[in-house]
C-alpha cells in the first residue's frame, strides 16, 4: 500500500482540511452546550434525572457534583466566598437554605409556566426556587410493636415511654423543616419538644439511624421522613408508615437557578422538565411523592388530597433557625 507523509501533500490541500476539521470542531463544540449542576440526591436518583433530562435535551450535556446539602452548601459559599460560581443550577433538600441563598443575592428569578400545575405554596412567588417532590415527615414503627400511633399526641401518651427515637434537626433538613411546622401548628406548639424531651424520646443524628432502629425493632417507634419506611416495606421490612392525623411537614427538593450561570437558558430547561409531567413522573418511579398535582403517586402512598400538610413560613422559620437547633441542643444534646 503507497503511504504519503504530510510533507508531501500540498500546503493548500492540507490549509484547507485543517479548517474544515476546525470548523467541524466548533459546530461540534456549538452543538453541546453545558450544564453545571450541584445537588443532594442520592447518587442514583441524579443519575437517573441526569439521563432522562439529556435524553430529553441531546445538545445539553450534564456535569454534576453529588453531595449533602450542608457539605454542598459549604463547599458553595466557600466557592461564592472566593467569588467563583461553578453550578448553573442547584437541586436540593430544603426551601430554608434556597431562602437563605435567595436573600444573599445568589440566585435568579425565573417564571417557569411548568408552574401552573403546582399549589403556590410550594413555590416562590418571583420563581427563585421551585420545589419538586414532597418529602413528608410522619411516624414509623415496627410491626411487631405493641401499639398502631396514628397522631402526634400519641408519641406523649405512657405507652411510648423511652420507646420513640427522632433525627436531630441539628444534623437533618427535615428534622429542622418539621420543628419548624409542629412550633407553628397551633394544636402542637414548641411545647411538643418539651413533652417528647419529658417521655425520654430519643434523637439520632439523621433518618437513616431512625429507620435502622425502627427496623432493627430497637426503639419500636419513630420520626422519620415517608419514603424510607414505604420503600423498604415494599421489599418486606416489618415497618408501616402512618401520615399522622394533625398532619405532617414536608421538605419539597427545590430547584433554583444561580444567579451567577454561565448557561441561563439550559438552566431554565433543566427547572422546566424537573418541573414538567415527565419529570414529575420520574420523581414518582424513583419512590417518592410528586410535587405535582396531577402525577400519580407510587405504590405505598394514599392520594395526594388524603394527605394534611402543615404549613411552613420559609423566610420565618429561617430566622428562627439558630433558635430551634439551640432549642433542640439544650433538650436532647449535640
Amino acid at each position: 500500500m503507497l503511504k504519503r507523509s504530510l510533507s508531501s501533500i500540498p500546503v493548500s490541500v492540507l490549509t484547507a482540511a485543517i479548517a474544515v476539521a476546525s470548523f467541524s470542531l466548533s459546530a461540534q463544540v456549538a452543538a453541546n452546550e453545558t450544564l453545571t449542576l450541584y445537588t443532594s440526591q442520592p447518587n442514583s436518583d441524579a443519575q437517573q434525572t441526569v439521563d432522562a433530562f439529556e435524553a430529553a435535551h441531546p445538545d445539553i450535556e450534564v456535569e454534576w457534583v453529588r453531595d449533602g446539602t450542608t457539605r454542598l452548601m459549604t463547599r458553595l459559599r466557600s466557592e461564592l466566598s472566593a467569588g467563583v460560581s461553578n453550578p448553573d443550577v442547584l437541586l436540593i433538600a430544603d426551601s430554608m437554605t434556597m431562602e437563605s441563598l435567595k436573600q444573599e443575592g445568589h440566585l435568579q428569578p425565573y417564571l417557569s409556566d411548568e408552574r401552573q400545575a403546582y399549589d403556590a405554596d410550594l413555590y416562590d412567588p418571583e420563581g427563585y426556587y421551585y420545589g419538586t417532590k414532597l418529602i413528608t415527615t410522619g411516624i414509623v414503627y415496627n410491626t411487631g410493636a405493641e401499639h398502631q400511633p396514628q397522631s402526634w399526641q400519641d408519641l406523649l401518651g405512657p405507652d411510648y415511654e423511652g420507646l420513640v427515637t427522632m433525627p436531630s434537626p441539628l444534623y437533618s433538613g427535615a428534622a429542622l423543616i418539621h420543628m419548624a411546622a409542629i412550633s407553628a401548628n397551633p394544636e402542637l406548639g414548641a411545647e411538643y419538644y418539651d413533652a417528647l424531651h419529658a417521655n425520654r424520646t430519643e434523637a439520632q443524628g439523621g433518618n437513616g439511624g431512625v429507620f435502622n432502629a425502627v427496623a432493627a425493632g430497637t426503639k419500636p417507634y419513630g420520626i422519620v421522613v415517608d419514603f424510607l419506611p414505604i420503600r423498604e416495606a415494599a421489599k418486606g421490612s416489618p415497618v408501616e408508615f402512618v401520615f399522622p392525623e394533625e398532619g405532617v411537614s414536608a421538605v419539597t427538593e427545590p430547584v433554583a437557578i444561580m444567579q451567577g450561570a454561565e448557561n441561563v437558558e439550559a438552566a431554565q430547561k433543566f427547572v422546566d422538565f424537573v418541573l414538567s409531567q415527565q419529570g414529575q413522573e420520574l420523581v414518582s418511579q424513583q419512590g417518592y411523592l410528586p410535587a405535582h398535582n396531577d402525577v400519580t403517586p407510587p405504590e405505598g402512598f394514599p392520594e395526594r388530597d388524603s394527605i394534611t400538610l402543615m404549613p411552613v413560613d420559609t423566610e420565618q422559620a429561617l430566622a428562627q433557625e439558630a433558635e430551634f437547633k439551640q432549642r433542640f441542643s439544650d433538650l436532647f444534646g449535640g
